[in-house]
């Protein structure tokens, strides 16, 4: 029974961690302008699709790594300049349906690039699984685990440590405030979709040898990191973590002890509970309007 236990809650710490990864790009492109990134899946699936391509052109995994996040974080920038940046006066649905048709469109291109099927990527380092008390872990757990531990990490020294960091933070409070001071806000935009898009290709390719890749991976994954985001809380990167890895946890617990049919329904059935009690999520700030 603990071993059965050990082995759903290792399952769901792991794509939790996925979830966390992909919910904190929400997190920062909502911080930086209040919209919802819906390509932001497209940008995980890059980033294994990517290094698997190049993995298979017999470059070194290491190189195909930064090349592969490179590109993500590209794709990001262009996205911003290309689809964002001269819609600025829109509403914020309008942005919405514009990354969805960014998302709609990137997809389409990697279908033509790299067809439909799934593709396998190898671990990182051994392949021999590890037993924990009779449960057993696939070695590339801790990889996701160390590396989401690391970005996370490296999110907070950004945001606190760099001006980079504290001009998107201070964007995000106050646009044009952080423009009167000097701010170039278009840019912190185009930073912040950027580190967005290397958040959602490391999510992709840390991933991608536990569920393999393919083109189409970043729709559920990145429907499930958003459901993270909401339910952590909009904007929160505490809750962004938190909601992730509790989606991921009750996720393989309902897989396991129910059935794995029934996965994606206990998913989106956990937002509809949290948001009916606490509609700005776990973490989200509170608002006070003046009447």
């Amino acid at each position: 029974m603990l071993a059965e236990f050990l082995q759903y809650l290792f399952t769901g710490i792991t794509i939790g961690a996925t979830y966390a990864l992909i919910a904190l790009g929400f997190t920062l492109i909502y911080n930086a302008s209040h919209v919802i990134n819906f390509a932001q899946g497209e940008f995980l699936m890059i980033g294994g699709m990517a290094t698997v391509s190049l993995t298979a052109m017999g470059v070194p995994m290491i190189l195909a790594v930064v090349l592969a996040v490179i590109l993500a974080g590209l794709l990001g920038i262009a996205l911003q300049r290309l689809a964002i940046a001269p819609a600025k006066q829109a509403d914020v649905v309008t942005l919405i349906i514009i990354t969805i048709g960014a998302s709609i469109f990137i997809r389409g291109i990697a279908q033509v690039v790299w067809g439909k099927e799934y593709h396998v990527m190898q671990n990182f380092s051994t392949s021999e699984p590890i037993e924990v008390f009779g449960a057993v872990l696939n070695s590339q757990s801790l990889w996701v685990l160390g590396i989401g531990a690391v970005m996370v990490v490296g999110l907070v020294l950004f945001f606190t440590k760099t001006l980079i960091g504290k001009a998107i933070l201070a964007t995000s409070m106050n646009k044009e405030a952080a423009r009167l001071v000097g701010i170039r806000t278009q840019m912190v935009l185009m930073l912040a979709f950027m580190v967005s898009a290397l958040l959602g290709s490391v999510a992709g390719i840390v991933v991608a040898p536990i569920t393999f890749t393919s083109y189409d991976i970043g729709i559920i994954l990145g429907l499930k990191g958003f459901v993270a985001a909401a339910i952590g809380g909009l904007g929160s990167g505490v809750g962004a973590v938190v909601g992730g890895l509790s989606l991921g946890i009750v996720e393989a617990m309902a897989a396991g002890y129910i059935s794995s049919d029934y996965k994606d329904a206990v998913a989106f059935s956990m937002i509809l509970l949290v948001l009916f009690f606490m509609p700005r999520g776990l973490f989200g700030a509170k608002v006070v309007e003046r009447v």
